[in-house]
């Protein structure tokens, strides 16, 4: 598993948010049956960083939480049988199933777990955790769907919080 940082901005947490990345990936791909070391990155940024990427990439001129850029089409959430029909899915170096790019918004971060109530080691978590979802073809346009995507966010994070209190819902 290749799990890439990158940032744009000075990070001053006092949690291992490396570990936590890592440990999100893992947990997710394992627990969406993904049969491949997979590659993912992840780039930190602020409100405006995001702004700007939303849109140049969706055409939506203000900031966001989390933005999920998967690299794969699914026929339905977690359906990895396709992956092998191209080879450009996987990268040449390290035969690592490439799933797609990840960008998060410090400053929501630390605004959302205030208003949830909870540490921003746990929103932080669940943003990727989320993120990683969409990166393995879940949604949330209709109901169903986020229904769907809820619980499978909800199995993921009881599973992280089981072995850290600070993931736990404030």
């Amino acid at each position: 598993m290749t799990c890439l940082f990158d940032t744009e901005v000075d990070i001053d947490w006092k949690f291992d948010y490396l570990r936590l990345y890592e440990l999100a990936v893992d947990t997710v791909t394992e627990e969406e049956g993904c049969p491949y070391e997979v590659s993912v990155s992840l780039l930190m940024t602020d409100d405006e960083g995001i702004r700007q990427i939303n849109k140049d990439q969706r055409g939506i001129d203000a900031p966001t939480d989390v933005l999920s850029f998967p690299m794969l089409e699914y026929s339905r959430p977690s359906d990895f049988s396709d992956a092998e029909s191209d080879m450009q899915n996987f990268d040449p170096e390290t035969g690592e199933l490439l799933l797609g790019d990840i960008v998060l918004s410090i400053d929501h971060i630390i605004s959302q777990a205030a208003a949830y109530g909870h540490d921003v080691q746990r929103e932080f978590t669940f943003l990727i955790v989320h993120s990683m979802l969409h990166l393995c073809g879940y949604d949330h346009m209709d109901d169903n769907d986020r229904k769907i995507m809820e619980e499978r966010q909800k199995i993921v994070m009881d599973i992280l919080s089981a072995d850290d209190p600070l993931l736990r819902r404030g």
